[in-house]
């Protein structure tokens, strides 16, 4: 079986890619925007197309061969544009591989560890009203955990003074507390946007809630800065959304910077790649919560590590993938159950695109709004 053609596939906010043989057989993979997670991603395109110039031609069950090809064949290796081409392809290479032996990719990973996966969903509001409506109606659908960010509306500015950012993260937290048993885990995250020193005060000041994680708290380019935060707190902290190779991960490990890990499998080179950070990770005992702000497609590779692979504490999960444009995009979407996510076994990712209903959903770019202080300075947007 050789590989023949690499077709790329926009939609929406979407990129796909399309892995197709000369047996007939085909994979699909989705690729996270990378450097272009604002405005349009052009330089992904590229780094797909560099990586397409190897892989035509060639046997596309060696999926651990292609992998080191790939990273290795730039002198300049990772980068955050070339580490999610090579995920999303290597997604649709074990796509390829599935479906040849007539089996769920977790199956060629050594076997399912667990039968279905505990999601967290997310909770929104522009105020406490409605924030808390909105956490009551993911109770009634059977989400056991609640993921919200703690400063009101996503865009807007955060409080000038330290004492404003504390006081609103708490009383949201805390109103969502008061109408959740003690079954239902919470979560928030900061998105990057915090100074250490106003993280570590904000999580001093949220130990007593029993957070699951409190994510992302600072940028994660300065390990040493996030340690000093890790430690500083008894509040766990997950990270690492924007890494993308095992050598980020190792050192995030050694420096005892994070409770739980966040691997995002189309910017993190994929299924492969993030199975070894896994295994890392294992052996600090340390949770795997995969990132997943995509489409089903991602939702159904996050599902395949999952199944098999022992630590994953929890699965990120849109619900909005039940509903369109996300579930117009794929043949079917993934079931959840109770709080879980449950694991396909059809052959392959247990999922393909819709190519058909793309024509009705043109690319858009990603545009997330500048985040300011009163001083006219930008926060991590």
């Amino acid at each position: 079986m050789k590989i023949i053609k690499i077709e790329t596939h926009l939609a929406n906010q979407f990129t796909f890619l399309k892995i197709i043989t000369d047996e007939e057989i085909y994979g699909i993979g989705e690729v996270h925007p990378a450097s272009g997670t604002t405005g349009t991603a052009f330089t992904i395109r590229g780094a797909i197309e560099h990586c397409a110039e190897y892989l035509i031609g060639k046997n596309p069950l060696e999926i651990e061969k292609h992998w080191q090809h790939l990273f290795r064949r730039s002198i300049f290796r990772g980068g955050a544009d070339l580490m999610a081409a090579i995920g999303g392809l290597d997604i649709a290479l074990w796509d390829i591989a599935g479906k040849a032996a007539n089996l769920p990719i977790y199956q060629l990973l050594g076997g399912p560890t667990r039968d279905k996966v505990r999601v967290y969903a997310h909770i929104n509001g522009d105020n406490i009203d409605e924030l808390i409506e909105d956490a009551k109606i993911k109770i009634n659908q059977g989400y056991t955990a609640l993921r919200l960010y703690p400063f009101g509306d996503f865009n807007a500015s955060l409080p000038n003074s330290i004492v404003g950012i504390v006081k609103t993260a708490v009383n949201r937290v805390e109103a969502v507390k008061k109408v959740v048993s003690d079954e239902i885990d919470i979560m928030i995250d900061a998105v990057n946007r915090l100074s250490p020193a106003e993280a570590i005060t904000l999580g001093k000041s949220l130990e007593q809630y029993n957070l699951f994680f409190f994510e992302d708290p600072i940028e994660s380019d300065n390990i040493d800065a996030l340690a000093q935060v890790t430690n500083s707190i008894r509040v766990p902290i997950a990270t690492g959304e924007r890494l993308y190779t095992i050598y980020q991960f190792l050192e995030l490990l050694n420096k005892n910077a994070a409770s739980y890990i966040r691997p995002d499998l189309s910017l993190a080179g994929g299924i492969t790649n993030c199975k070894k950070i896994s295994s890392i990770a294992e052996a600090n005992y340390i949770g795997v919560i995969p990132h997943n702000p995509l489409s089903p497609v991602l939702t159904a590779a996050c599902a395949q590590l999952c199944a098999s692979t022992h630590n994953i504490s929890i699965q990120e999960y849109f619900t909005n993938e039940q509903l369109p444009p996300k579930s117009n995009l794929v043949d079917q979407t993934l079931s959840v159950n109770k709080g879980h996510l449950n694991i396909p076994n059809r052959p392959g990712l247990g999922i393909d695109l819709n190519l058909e209903a793309f024509k009705h959903y043109p690319p858009i770019k990603r545009e997330r709004q500048y985040l300011r202080t009163s001083d006219g300075s930008l926060r991590d947007y």
